[in-house]
């Protein structure tokens, strides 16, 4: 795992190129350990967090209001991610390594939804009911920091392509095990961790908490593993001289088959981080022949935001506890202290449980904890899960105003009907074609069999996107 953004179908790779390199900001790669950056919280080797976009006296952008932190730092010089103070390269700062709040700890922006329905946000890059939407706040660039054109540029709405990779946020927390005993100004080892045996189901609610946590559930019945609500309380929030926290990213390369995986049968992303970096836990022996030594004893939490469609089909391995949530509400229940399970889902099967529509968009959040010796896994597929994105793409130009929604299909427009509402197969807002036959996703909700992307047939799949015999 390495711990820590397509092609335009109608703007030249030319101009593409070129507003890249204007306005894209860069990552550092941070590989040192710094006590006191982020409130006491460490980087992982290799994890990228979100730096500022130049140096001091940079002109990288003149938004500097206040977005999802709770200040702003213009003119500042490089961003310092989790200071809560919005820098016009960030997305948004609100300080914490909360995920589901609507900012990242690595100060992205995340969708805002309920019920399959999300919040219009400006920047994040989803254009739905704004003039338009670069996927950030920052001014002079054709889109506003308010989502409404700018004078000066041409811009155009573009859907970009299925990704090559998912990088999803994930936060680790580094635990000290039970058989540590108290030193200095550390307590003894949690209590939950290199304690305890045994696979244990019914160990979290059927829903997440306020907060977007896991809530205990055995509050008034025995446990095999686990010691208690405040005790499991801690397990994915920050605790001071209990936890240490480390932000990344887990990648999931696209296959084939078009699933997004992850697969590590050897899943140790913090050897070289916690509580073994800083000396106040040893490194433990795992189960190989030779023996190798390896930092257990975390929790780690990501997630993702989806449309379901209907063919969404999840896949999971994971030792010790793996709990997956969509919308909320537990699917997958793989808790306990154990050897490598696995779990499969298939959202269609579960739909009207789990509360999804066709055409909403929702969370999956999944949580994860590494409790005991000697062996560590993690793995996840997500297969035909994907969330449409569709952005504005500006290039300055001589027209000073936007030409969508004239009426007339100018260039560089793939339609113009005067009103642009969107809907199966009409003109979508930025004078793009809705979802429609030939666009190479299936849309069952409007009666598509299949689709593979083109209006031809005998191929098949007809020109009206139903299966043909051979």
């Amino acid at each position: 795992m390495t711990p820590h953004r397509t092609p335009l179908r109608f703007a030249s790779v030319l101009l593409a190129s070129l507003v890249l390199s204007l306005f894209a900001c860069g990552r550092e790669d941070d590989s040192e350990t710094d006590p006191d950056r982020m409130r006491g919280v460490q980087e992982a080797p290799t994890v990228e967090l979100e730096p500022g976009c130049g140096e001091p006296g940079d002109d990288a952008g003149t938004d500097a209001g206040v977005d999802a932190g709770t200040g702003t730092e213009p003119d500042a010089g490089p961003a310092v991610c989790g200071d809560a103070l919005k820098h016009p390269s960030e997305e948004c700062d609100d300080g914490n390594n909360d995920l589901g709040d609507g900012c990242t700890p690595l100060c992205t922006r995340e969708p805002v939804c309920s019920n399959g329905v999300c919040e219009n946000v400006c920047g994040d890059g989803q254009l739905r009911s704004e003039q338009c939407d670069d996927g950030n706040t920052l001014a002079n660039d054709g889109c506003s920091p308010t989502c409404e054109f700018e004078p000066g540029f041409i811009c155009m709405a573009v859907d970009d392509l299925p990704p090559a990779q998912l990088s999803l946020p994930i936060v680790y927390r580094d635990f000290r095990g039970y058989d540590l005993l108290a030193t200095g100004s550390l307590p003894r080892g949690h209590i939950d961790f290199e304690n305890a045996l045994g696979s244990e189901k019914g160990i979290v609610a059927t829903t997440l908490d306020a907060q977007g946590k896991p809530v205990y559930a055995k509050t008034s019945m025995a446990s095999a593993t686990t010691h208690g609500k405040a005790a499991f309380d801690q397990w994915f929030r920050d605790v001071p001289n209990v936890n240490q926290t480390v932000i990344g990213t887990l990648n999931l390369p696209r296959q084939a088959i078009g699933q997004y995986l992850f697969d590590d049968q050897t899943f140790f992303p913090l050897d070289t981080a916690g509580w073994v970096a800083s000396g106040h836990e040893p490194l433990r022996a795992d189960n190989s022949s030779p023996a190798q030594l390896h930092n257990f004893n975390f929790t780690s939490e990501t997630r993702y935001w989806f449309e379901y469609r209907g063919d969404e089909v999840l896949t999971f391995r994971g030792d010790d506890d793996v709990w997956v949530f969509i919308n909320g509400i537990l699917a997958v229940d793989l808790g306990g202290i154990h050897a490598a399970e696995t779990a499969s889902l298939t959202l269609s099967q579960r739909a009207s449980q789990l509360g999804l529509i066709v055409g909403g968009t929702y969370q999956l959040a999944v949580f994860q904890a590494e409790r005991h010796t000697r062996a560590s896994s993690y793995r996840l597929g997500l297969n035909n899960f994907f969330r449409p994105s569709r952005r504005t793409q500006c290039v300055p130009g001589p027209d000073p105003e936007p030409l969508c929604g004239n009426g007339t299909t100018d260039p560089g427009e793939q339609c113009d009907d005067g009103i642009n509402d969107g809907g199966y197969s009409q003109c979508a807002p930025g004078c793009v074609r809705g979802p429609r036959c030939g666009d190479g996703i299936v849309h069952l909700v409007e009666g598509e069999q299949c689709d593979d992307g083109n209006l031809r047939s005998l191929d098949g799949c007809n020109a009206t996107c139903q299966l043909e015999l051979p």
